[in-house]
This record gives structure tokens, C-alpha cells and sequence, in this order.
């Protein structure tokens, strides 16, 4: 197995996307967050997102819904009281994807539209579905899936940690076997939206590593925002 990541901070001053690859017994977790909220506020959710589940992971993982279920809804009580100490509310909210692997299965859990794609024969297997209102239209029949990319709504999220919950938000994934996985990847939306599924799997054809893959796929990210003003961009990318 191999795995690499990266965040950059597109065209914007602050990066409020946060990256974790946690490994511990050979067991591994990897998260994607995007914060959300003015003056750097998301910046400070979505680095307690991912400090959360560094602290959580080490801590021993054995169960990936237990584990997914548990520290998804301590990063929401723990942003919920950041707030409440900063004194603002409502201004640091993030959305986050999170894998797995665990004793050759895996598993994963998100919130928000960071999403989780998995492949199987160098195809689009598994996607998380955004909780966003584009994708409700799509998933109603309003809107094709390709044009939520481009959809005027596409920032208008409908779950997000950092906000008042009467249920949890997320959501988890059937466990899977690993050895019906290729490839993962886990990616904020700033990334997703400059590059399709279709170049996805081209680039995982032709790449021998998951940093191959994702530096593949990175310049095209990078070639499809040039003269436009790009979001923060985060991706983690997992081949076996």
C-alpha cells in the first residue's frame, strides 16, 4: 500500500483545509477537512477536526464504526465549546471525510461535501454523496451529477460539523474487504470540482503509486483553476 497527500491554499490567503495520515500497529486512518467561516475561524474547526482523530486514533482503534461514530461526534462537541470560548458562534464549522483500514477492512464516514471516492479496475466504485443542495437536486432528478461542479449552489452545504445537532450528521459506510479496493481518494471540494471522474481514472491507470497518481492529478487541478480564483485544495490519495 501506498498513500500520499497534499493542501494548498489555491488563490486564497488562509488555508482553512486541514490533512491527517494517522498509523499506529498497522492500522490507519486518513482525514480530509475543510473549514468553513470568516477571519480563519474554519481553519481552527478543521485543525481540531484532524487533531480529534490523531488523538482519538492513538488512543487504539479496533472497530471502524465504533471508532468513525465516537470521534466524529467528539469533534463536534469539541468545536461546539471552541466556539463557545472564542465567543463565535456559528463561524467555525467544517466539513470531513475519514477512511480506515483496519485489520484488512475498511470503512469510512463524512460530513459535508468532501468526499471519498473508491476504485475497483480503475473505475469509480464508491463515492460519497455531498450533503449539499446541488447534489439533493441531482439526487432528486432536478440536475445531472456532472453539473453539480458548476452548480450556483454548490457552497450551500447542508451538514457540517460545527453547527447545533438533534441527530448526528454524518454518516458511515458499510465495512468493506480491502483486497476488493485498488485505490481511495479523499478530497475537499476545492479539488474535486477541477477534475472529473473520467480523468481520475485515466491518471490511476497510469500511475504506479499513490504519489504518482496524485501529482497527476494535482496538475490538472492546478491547469483547470489557472485564471480563476481557486478554493483551498486537499486530497489524499491511497493505492493497493
Amino acid at each position: 500500500m501506498t498513500y500520499h497527500s497534499l493542501t494548498q491554499p489555491g488563490t486564497r490567503e488562509i488555508n482553512e483545509d486541514s490533512t491527517a495520515i494517522l498509523e499506529q500497529d498497522g492500522r490507519l486512518c486518513f482525514v480530509v477537512a475543510d473549514g468553513l467561516g470568516g477571519h480563519g475561524k474554519g481553519e481552527l474547526a478543521s485543525q481540531k477536526l484532524t487533531e480529534i482523530f490523531s488523538q482519538a486514533f492513538a488512543l487504539g482503534a479496533e472497530d471502524g464504526e465504533a471508532f468513525l461514530s465516537s470521534t466524529f461526534t467528539l469533534a463536534q462537541d469539541e468545536i461546539m465549546s471552541e466556539q463557545k470560548r472564542l465567543g463565535v458562534a456559528f463561524e467555525m464549522k467544517t466539513t470531513a471525510v475519514a477512511l480506515t483500514i483496519l485489520n484488512n477492512k475498511c470503512r469510512w464516514g463524512w460530513v459535508g461535501d468532501s468526499r471519498l471516492y473508491m476504485f475497483r479496475k480503475n473505475r469509480v466504485k464508491a463515492r460519497t454523496l455531498d450533503h449539499s443542495v446541488p447534489q439533493m437536486l441531482a439526487l432528486s432528478g432536478d440536475i445531472k451529477e456532472k453539473q453539480i461542479r458548476r452548480h450556483p449552489d454548490r457552497n450551500r452545504l447542508l451538514r457540517v460539523l460545527g453547527v447545533e445537532w438533534d441527530s448526528p450528521r454524518y454518516e458511515i459506510s458499510d465495512e468493506m474487504d480491502l483486497v476488493d479496493c485498488q485505490a481511495f481518494l479523499l478530497c475537499s471540494d476545492g479539488f474535486w470540482e477541477l477534475i472529473d471522474e473520467k480523468r481520475m481514472c485515466a491518471l490511476l491507470k497510469k500511475s504506479s503509486d499513490a504519489k504518482q497518481w496524485l501529482e497527476a492529478m494535482t496538475a490538472e487541478v492546478t491547469a483547470n483553476g489557472t485564471e480563476r480564483d481557486m478554493d483551498n485544495y486537499s486530497a489524499i490519495a491511497v493505492m493497493i
